[in-house]
């Protein structure tokens, strides 16, 4: 699903790292954002995010919805307008249909400039975001998705745990968080027995990075930048 900081194109490199000593172990996503890695591990999963509406969208879709062909600027404008009349209209106006999956970044396709052109073919964006979720559909079907913040989200003894937190400097999500104390949640749920990975820029001195690439990243047409994406776990 298109969301902003998903994780969709490095899933591939970083998932054997995490899941290479997998047995049984539930996995957990205390920042499930997209469901971008989620989405491809099998098993017992739990995904949690404190946007409630991203919570009962994912509710919505495992229980039969789909989205509309095409919003209009004006519905678009008005779903904004009115984000708690139906959560799954709002998650799919507000990150589906927006600019590079950020929360009502601006309507995808009112604008020339929101359209690349493929082979000389102007793209319909919002059907892309239609087709991709509609594919994503079967990988989540059951997937426990939970409505709460990462400090109070219960976690099953001996988890695989991953969070893809709003990263520290950066654009901010819905959930804005004190990186100290994630860093300490952290640290606590690595002494507790879990599996700990995070997704970030950097990380305190006691984190080791285990995996980094660069990878590209696009917030307009204007606006292209690099940054290295880095995956940490608790060293001691």
């Amino acid at each position: 699903m298109r969301y902003t900081g998903n994780k969709n194109r490095i899933a591939k490199h970083i998932l054997p790292l995490i899941l290479k000593d997998r047995a049984n172990e539930t996995w957990v996503e205390p920042f499930v954002g997209g469901a971008n890695m989620i989405d491809k591990v099998d098993g017992d999963r739990i995904g949690a995010d404190f946007n409630k509406h991203l919570i009962e969208f994912y509710k919505g879709v495992q229980n039969g919805w789909t989205p509309p062909n095409r919003i209009t600027k004006e519905e678009y404008i008005d779903i904004k307008s009115n984000q708690d009349r139906d959560s799954k209209m709002t998650v799919w106006a507000g990150i589906c249909c927006s600019y590079g999956g950020k929360w009502f970044g601006g309507l995808l396709g009112d604008r020339p400039e929101y359209e690349r052109k493929k082979n000389g073919i102007l793209s319909n964006h919002q059907d892309e975001s239609r087709r991709n979720l509609i594919k994503q559909i079967p990988n989540i079907k059951n997937v426990e998705f939970v409505y709460s913040d990462y400090k109070s989200l219960e976690i099953p003894q001996n988890s695989i745990i991953y969070c893809d937190p709003p990263y520290e400097g950066t654009v901010k999500y819905n959930e804005v968080i004190n990186h100290l104390e994630f860093w300490e949640w952290c640290r606590i749920k690595t002494k507790e027995g879990h599996k700990v990975f995070i997704s970030e820029y950097n990380a305190p001195r006691d984190f080791k990075c285990i995996w980094s690439k660069e990878v590209s990243n696009t917030l307009s047409k204007q606006n292209n930048f690099t940054n290295t994406e880095r995956l940490f776990s608790y060293c001691g």
